[in-house]
């Protein structure tokens, strides 16, 4: 299995950067995620944090060297990530929970899956084509859904991680990729200030490595200094040969049992035996010295 990764995340002009992302990857599987704490609500970045983790941590368990059903295993993300920020926000009797969007895309046998819940969104594209897009879960997507041209403000969610309600989301059907076909995730600071045409350009036409920090820094120069935090993780998939090793990550499987994994999950435990909160911000901290490291290093090339 063989494939191209980057990913990069940028503060912007907020007080914190509440988005988090990663990816994992056994022989025969590879994971994505993606999450967006909200604002407006109680330590987003944690709410992100623990949906990630909850991703990385059933992954790994699970993926031997593949899910046997990616299907459950997306559905159960879901649900295990929501109930772990329920329970959080109750052991320490908050009166509101942290909530999060949450999007994940899992790659085995040459086949692509995601689920999403909330505006996070993923772009699949192929041959300079948009191929698929999720739709957000807002109440302006859906009013245009329905033909009603009301304005509504784009920001208000129907529906994510964290709330009282049970979250809504949607997983999509199995999609046979091709040599060549990228796949992003972004947070709604990328996409916001980047409409679909000019995404899909500049990642048909760069390397992972180079379209996703030049989406985000076209994202924060239109947003000026009232830019929401800006985060991508892309892939390109290789088939056949991976191309340009030197730039980005370029990772080819082979036949080892391996698993390998940007996201700590080495504290995480599911179930009644959830992180404590010093694991959590430890683990917050070693996530943005990773973005920071990862910056300076493309900012410095």
């Amino acid at each position: 299995m063989k494939f191209s990764v980057f990913q990069l995340s940028r503060q912007g002009g907020r007080a914190t950067n509440e988005d988090r992302m990663g990816y994992a990857y056994t022989r025969d599987a590879c994971l994505f995620v993606l999450a967006d704490g909200m604002g407006g609500h109680p330590q987003g970045e944690v709410a992100a944090q623990i949906a990630i983790q909850t991703a990385a941590v059933k992954f790994q368990n699970e993926a031997k060297s593949i899910l046997p059903d990616v299907g459950a295993f997306l559905n159960s993300v879901v649900t295990e990530a929501h109930g772990q920020i329920v329970r959080y926000a109750a052991r320490r009797a908050m009166m509101d929970a942290p909530r999060t969007t949450l999007a994940v895309v899992v790659v085995q046998e040459g086949q692509a899956r995601w689920m999403h819940c909330g505006d996070s969104r993923i772009y699949l594209v192929r041959n300079s084509k948009l191929l698929a897009r999720t739709r957000d879960h807002s109440y302006r997507e859906l009013r245009e859904a329905m033909g009603s041209e009301e304005p509504v403000n784009r920001n208000v969610l129907f529906t994510c991680l964290g709330s009282p309600a049970r979250p809504m989301y949607d997983v999509s059907n199995a999609m046979t990729l091709e040599s060549g076909d990228r796949i992003m995730l972004c947070s709604d600071g990328l996409w916001d200030s980047l409409d679909d045409k000019t995404i899909v350009q500049v990642l048909s036409h760069q390397r992972v490595s180079d379209a996703v920090p030049m989406l985000v820094d076209m994202a924060l120069r239109k947003a000026g200094s009232n830019s929401d935090n800006v985060t991508a993780v892309a892939m390109q998939w290789e088939t056949a040969s991976i191309h340009d090793t030197d730039a980005g990550e370029a990772i080819d499987t082979g036949t080892d049992e391996t698993f390998a994994s940007t996201i700590q999950t080495d504290e995480f435990e599911t179930g009644d035996n959830f992180l404590d909160e010093e694991a959590i911000e430890r683990s917050i901290a070693e996530i943005n010295e990773t973005i920071r490291r990862t910056a300076a290093r493309k900012s410095q090339g």
